[in-house]
């Protein structure tokens, strides 16, 4: 089973390659760039359903359906898709290449995600930290699956 949902996350990732980098607007660090069945937004105490459009910010926690799926794209390319029954939260991000501030920190508490490094990775990938309830992650790649049960 497991297999087959690595299978269906890197399906879904593949379209996101062709997606551009989000373009800051306001405080926001990501964009949904595609949703496919229930995502929730919980942030401040609410929950918002996610549509394509929908913007994230630092703290904002993405939990999805099952057979639900999205693809997310971060200010600085960096792209994660999510697949079905799972809880994330951006926990930290910065992107200033003129102030040398780089950050990415998301929290993978269950489910399962496609990761694909953007500029942070490329300029600091000390910065970028993907954790679980067992581990944390250094990025040293561009592409990694990720899953929390």
């Amino acid at each position: 089973m497991k297999r087959l949902v690595l299978a269906s996350l890197l399906t879904l990732a593949g379209p996101l390659g062709f997606v551009g980098s989000a373009h800051a607007n306001g405080d926001h660090v990501a964009t949904f760039k595609n949703v496919s069945g229930d995502i929730g937004i919980a942030r401040n105490g609410t929950t918002l359903d996610a549509v394509s459009g929908s913007t994230l910010f630092v703290s904002d926690r993405i939990v999805s359906g099952s057979g639900s799926s999205a693809g997310i794209v971060f200010r600085d390319g960096t792209q994660l898709t999510l697949g079905p029954s799972t809880d994330i939260q951006v926990r930290d991000y910065a992107f200033e290449p003129k102030q040398a501030k780089f950050e990415f920190f998301v929290y993978l508490a269950k489910g399962a995600a496609v990761y694909s490094s953007g500029m942070i990775a490329k300029l600091a990938p000390e910065s970028v930290k993907v954790a679980t309830p067992t581990a944390t992650i250094g990025v040293r790649g561009t592409r990694f699956i990720i899953e929390a049960d």
